[in-house]
């Protein structure tokens, strides 16, 4: 096994080998194993993590501090960092750790990251730990929200509901796979309010509670991002219409409120020329017959008032000096 590649990519040479070789060995391997250095390197971890937070983050208070110092330096961050650097390849188990697939245990990778710190400040002093640990952390703290760090996904996606006053999310595990010893949970998350269902997994039931609260986050934020966006009333296209100027007509008003002119009827005109036609036509005839009996001026009489009659419209004639004398001499 060559440790050569792990101590360039840790940026330390060990002047001591078997140091590194310790830190590299598990109980299950041999008695000369790596708890006590683990122990040692917790220790250092702490103290070089709350170092570089003091420095960093002036403003945040002391119990702020702690919250993101014990999420930077927990089995999780722990172990990531040493899948960056790919050290289960270096490990040295028993032969049942490495049948059961010890190398990629979480807790495993995470505790020999600690004996290695440990090693270190024995190999070269506090120094050389602290240089380690700064450049293994720091790229993780240029993109850290201490805001939120420290908090696990279950605990920010509750208060995030809660500030919507949205229900609590309900976790149920729906199946498991792998031996026995080494087992991993696929677990749903469920937020009823919003129809949000997403599955995670992991290497237990709280590790998979954990990835799908980190999927339901991110589908509870979209999803009332875009409520709230299509949530935004327009207005109506006729108020639109009327701020621009347009006058526009509401399809139950009446098309014009102002009453029409009066107006007189075709048919009443019609009537009166009919009438007329008909008044000469009669006066024709009364003069014909009067001829035969009182003469031609008796005729004439009659023809007169049936053409002021036909004449007459809306209002009645007044009578003038020569139809009150024509009346007046048939009377006599």
């Amino acid at each position: 096994m060559d440790f050569k590649i792990l101590q360039t990519r840790l940026g330390h040479t060990f002047k001591d080998a078997a140091l590194l070789q310790q830190a590299l060995t598990h109980r299950s391997h041999s008695s000369l194993h790596n708890e006590r250095l683990e122990f040692l390197g917790d220790s250092v971890l702490n103290c070089v993590v709350a170092s570089l937070l003091f420095e960093r983050f002036s403003k945040i208070d002391e119990g702020d501090l702690s919250r993101l110092r014990a999420n930077l330096v927990k089995q999780q961050s722990l172990y990531e960092i040493a899948q960056r650097l790919e050290l289960s390849q270096f490990l040295r188990l028993g032969e049942g750790e490495l049948k059961s697939g010890g190398f990629r245990r979480p807790s495993i990778l995470a505790d020999t990251l600690e004996a290695l710190f440990g090693a270190i400040f024995l190999d070269a002093g506090f120094n050389a730990a602290r240089d380690v640990i700064r450049a293994l952390y720091i790229p993780i703290l240029e993109t850290v929200d201490p805001k939120t760090l420290g908090k696990d996904a279950k605990t920010l996606l509750q208060e995030y509901l809660q500030g919507k006053k949205i229900a609590l999310p309900q976790y149920n595990v729906v199946a498991t796979h792998g031996a026995a010893h080494n087992q991993e949970f696929e677990v749903e998350c469920l937020v009823p309010k919003l129809d949000i269902q997403v599955f995670g997994t992991g290497g237990s039931r709280r590790a998979g509670e954990q990835a799908a609260a980190k999927l339901a986050l991110e589908a509870v934020q979209s999803a009332l991002a875009k409520t709230a966006s299509s949530g935004r009333k327009t207005r109506p296209r006729a108020s639109q219409l009327k701020l621009a100027g347009i006058a526009t007509i509401q399809p139950d008003a009446p098309v014009d409120n102002q009453p029409a002119k009066p107006s007189r009827p075709a048919a009443r005109t019609e009537g009166k020329s009919e009438a007329k036609v008909e008044a000469r036509q009669d006066a024709k005839q009364n003069r014909l017959d009067l001829k035969d009996d009182t003469g031609a001026e008796a005729g004439a009489d009659d023809l007169s008032d049936g053409i002021a009659a036909a004449t007459t419209t809306e209002q009645p004639a007044k009578p003038d000096s020569t139809t009150a004398a024509s009346s007046h001499s048939k009377t006599a």
